[in-house]
């Protein structure tokens, strides 16, 4: 160890008394942590010690950051899992297929239909003018 003893002395330690193990960390804290590891000089170790953080936990929030969930806590929004995210995608692609030859159908049967009049007027027309008149 590198520390002098006087300096682990004065070291603050944080005593856990209640039941909860784990702390909470307000989106707002979590982007402040991962700001402090972009500053020069800084490395998520030496933060990670700061606050009393497994390094690996500020990688996961930075990642989470990255990829706009952190944000999206932040901002209050929901938060689905990106597998969800595909599953619905692949979801709303049928209903847009299944659409799109709903709409078709429906175009082809109102073209049907109007040539249908068409042909019933025709044939119930009392008097067919000739060619000559």
């Amino acid at each position: 160890m590198d520390k002098p003893m006087s300096n682990l002395r004065n070291t603050p330690v944080e005593v856990l008394t209640s039941v909860q193990r784990r702390r909470r960390w307000t989106p707002q804290q979590k982007l402040e942590i991962i700001s402090k590891t972009n500053e020069p000089g800084n490395s998520v170790s030496a933060v990670a010690r700061e606050y009393g953080i497994a390094a690996n936990q500020i990688f996961q929030w930075r990642k989470a950051y990255i990829e706009g969930s952190l944000v999206a806590v932040g901002a209050n929004e929901p938060v689905v899992p990106s597998s969800e995210l595909q599953d619905a995608m692949r979801r709303i692609k049928q209903l847009e297929g299944a659409l799109g030859r709903k709409t078709l159908e429906n175009e082809i049967l109102k073209e049907a239909v109007d040539f249908a009049k068409a042909k019933k007027w025709i044939a119930h027309s009392p008097v067919l003018p000739e060619d000559g008149q």
